[in-house]
């Protein structure tokens, strides 16, 4: 099997970090590690490196390669410009497929949280197996609620099919949008809903039959790169086809549609690290817990969140449920419970100008 991971997203909730030239993926948040190292080391706890790929952007690539200098550079799937999840995850199948077209694909996001990595990397074992056995469909993971959610997509499960022990397979019913509060809730008391984590796999000679059938326009460009790799004319191929792509999500594009699809539904403590109430939540032992990083001073204050990435003083006095981040030309504070909103900033700095900043 061939995991692949997806790191050419721009991160702009966890904006001031996460900026156009250094991603959040390319940041450290979590520890020491950046997202992206953290996401290849738990995976070579079960894989061999030669069977990882990292899907991003070309002005991505130069980064990459100095955080994890095992990656041969054929091991870098990088994309002319940014088209979405289907170009990407596309791209990456004809690249790998050229070379192994019978092989098993899986796609991992490079900015997720898993807290215990044995039984994620147990779960991935077992959609290879499954794929092994039954060919003709894909494997989705999906992840219990823990709380009711509304910035993520459901997965409805439907009947039960197999029972592995310490995971059961089930077909798919349907895929949910990203619910209101209240649908949230009534998903999050019925066992059937889980997170969506956009973790799926097929073999690739599937997965390009399914871009064929969905994506017909897609797959046309797709196959003229594919062909055109390894030769002199690559590079201008690639670019040429690319950018003729209309941009579409993975899920919209083709998961959403697809038939022959099974479900896996685990537990092991996932997060998707999309903005900083998430990376408070993961850090914190206790709900009254500030997590800092770099100098910061709290005083009577409870609850926050304070970076500082340059090395200047956070000081804190009286405050609670905050997230305060400080990172070179930029400081955010804002409300922990509206962190998903940083984007709304990002999108302000872009129509006032004032891009220098992004």
């Amino acid at each position: 099997m061939k995991l692949v991971i997806l790191a050419g997203g721009s991160g702009s909730r966890l904006w001031p970090l996460s900026k156009k030239n250094s991603p959040k993926q390319l940041q450290v948040i979590l520890g020491d590690s950046t997202l992206l190292q953290k996401t290849y080391e738990r995976l070579r706890l079960e894989f061999d490196s030669r069977d990882i790929y990292i899907a991003t952007g070309h002005d991505q690539a130069e980064s990459i390669k100095n955080q994890l200098p095992d990656l041969a550079e054929s091991q870098l799937i990088l994309e002319p410009m940014r088209r979405d999840t289907a170009a990407a995850i596309g791209l990456a199948a004809i690249t790998i497929g050229k070379m192994f077209p019978d092989e098993i694909m899986i796609n991992i996001n490079s900015d997720h949280f898993i807290k215990d990595e044995a039984k994620y990397l147990r779960a991935i074992r077992l959609v290879e197996k499954i794929i092994l056995e039954r060919a003709e469909f894909g494997v989705l993971i999906g992840v219990k609620p823990t709380y009711p959610e509304t910035g993520y997509g459901y997965i409805k499960m439907g009947e039960e099919m197999h029972d592995y022990g310490e995971f059961k397979t089930f077909n798919l019913d349907s895929f949910k949008e990203k619910p209101n509060i209240e649908k949230a809730k009534e998903y999050f008391e019925q066992w059937e809903y889980l997170w969506n984590i956009g973790c799926f796999a097929w073999k690739i000679e599937v997965l390009l039959a399914l871009f064929k059938e969905h994506l017909p326009k897609m797959s046309t460009h797709l196959l003229n790169i594919q062909e055109a790799i390894g030769g002199i004319n690559h590079a201008k191929v690639l670019l040429t086809e690319f950018s003729a792509i209309e941009p579409i999500s993975m899920d919209y594009g083709i998961v959403e549609k697809v038939s022959k699809l099974l479900v896996i539904p685990a537990d092991f403590g996932w997060a998707d690290i999309g903005h900083w109430k998430t990376v408070k939540d993961v850090l914190s032992e206790a709900q009254t817990d500030n997590v800092i990083k770099g100098q910061v001073v709290a005083i009577d204050s409870n609850n926050n969140l304070a970076y500082s990435y340059t090395g200047k003083l956070i000081a804190l006095v009286g405050v609670n449920d905050l997230v305060v981040v400080e990172n070179g030309d930029s400081i955010l504070v804002c409300a922990k419970e509206q962190a998903q909103d940083v984007k709304k900033i990002t999108d302000s700095l872009k129509e006032s100008g004032l891009e220098q900043y992004l």
